[in-house]
């Protein structure tokens, strides 16, 4: 692993294990004395996404998807396509968020009202998800007249 060739080279490699896997050196012997100048690698990488928000949103989606076919049942060609999260969040306050999705669900036979509250509770503090888009290709030479 990873982290056990960078504990070998800090010299907290361990037992003959170790020694074999660096040509039957041992790291004390075959590792010189580090400086303390020098700064020690992390023995993980990072992640550049946070996963437990990574995990709450997919939560969000899944009981989203569970609650709509509860509230479609026998009717899920009414059902709409998406139900996107992040429009959602975009918008200021709650209100205009249930504005929003009441005109969404407006084909819902059932009470919607519960779910719009619960949604509501469920999206507050999570964040918005920030997609990577590739900005739009550069234009090379005299631009073409209209």
């Amino acid at each position: 692993m990873a982290a056990e060739r960078v504990g070998r080279r800090q010299g907290r490699g361990g037992g003959p294990a170790a020694g074999a896997a660096l040509g039957g050196l041992s790291p004390a012997r075959g590792s010189p004395a580090r400086s303390p100048g020098v700064q020690r690698r992390p023995a993980r990488a990072t992640v550049k996404y946070n996963r437990r928000e990574l995990q709450r949103r997919l939560d969000t989606e899944l009981w989203i998807d569970g609650r709509l076919g509860e509230l479609y049942r026998g009717r899920e060609g009414e059902m709409p396509d998406e139900l996107n999260i992040d429009e959602l969040l975009e918008l200021e306050t709650d209100q205009e968020r249930a504005q929003k999705l009441q005109g969404i669900l407006s084909s819902c036979a059932a009470d919607t009202q519960g779910f719009i509250q619960e949604l509501l509770e469920q999206l507050k503090g999570l964040p918005k998800q920030q997609l990577l888009q590739r900005p739009p290709p550069q234009q090379e030479g005299p631009e073409a007249p209209p």
